[in-house]
């Protein structure tokens, strides 16, 4: 059985889709940015919990403090990108819940009253936004960078609040010269999928 989704979708999304190393100097604008978001809301959370925070770092001062917290290797990338987002978990998502949930509004003191509940369940559920997030980037016909290697103490004393977490930075544009590493290889299907 062939996949729905049309062939050059498939590599548009995946196939093709890498960590991106460079970017050329064009913007990113609003537009695309909230026409990511308006499609990659959609992708299920557990409770529509929806806990992922997006800060996007656009000016010149704001990026430069965001870049002495990078690894020495990931602050040209975080220089030169046209758009930086780092993305974090609401670990007080739970306030948004009676919106989110109107058929369930007792889920927030239900199951999410006490602070390590909803951390674990922020981390988890933001990081399933955080990839549906890239794959919007790449619907958007831009290149995705997301990042690990940066002091993660120093960007939440900077740029969040002590209810969120930071998950990743990923620097955003049109890929530029050089932009790919080449190919790594993946799992085969029978070395990750088992039938019981």
């Amino acid at each position: 059985m062939s996949l729905v989704l049309d062939p050059a979708a498939q590599d548009l999304l995946f196939r093709e889709a890498r960590t991106a190393n460079t970017f050329t100097d064009e913007p990113v604008t609003e537009e695309q940015v909230q026409a990511i978001y308006d499609l990659v809301k959609y992708g299920p959370t557990a409770f529509n919990q929806s806990p992922l925070r997006v800060v996007l770092v656009r000016s010149d001062e704001a990026r430069a403090r965001l870049v002495t917290h990078m690894a020495e290797g990931n602050q040209p990338k975080t220089s030169t990108a046209p758009l930086v987002a780092i993305l974090a978990a609401d670990n007080e998502f739970h306030e948004e819940l009676p919106g989110l949930l109107p058929h369930f509004p007792q889920a927030k003191e239900m199951f999410f009253s006490e602070r390590p509940v909803r951390e674990s369940a922020a981390s988890l559920n933001a990081a399933l936004q955080a990839a549906y997030f890239i794959i919007g980037v790449r619907a958007a016909g831009l290149a995705a960078g997301p990042m690990t290697g940066f002091d993660a103490a120093g960007i939440e004393k900077e740029f969040l609040d002590g209810d969120h977490k930071l998950l990743m930075v990923v620097n955003i544009g049109k890929p530029g010269e050089d932009a790919w590493f080449p190919r790594l290889p993946r799992l085969a299907y029978d070395e990750v999928v088992k039938t019981v």
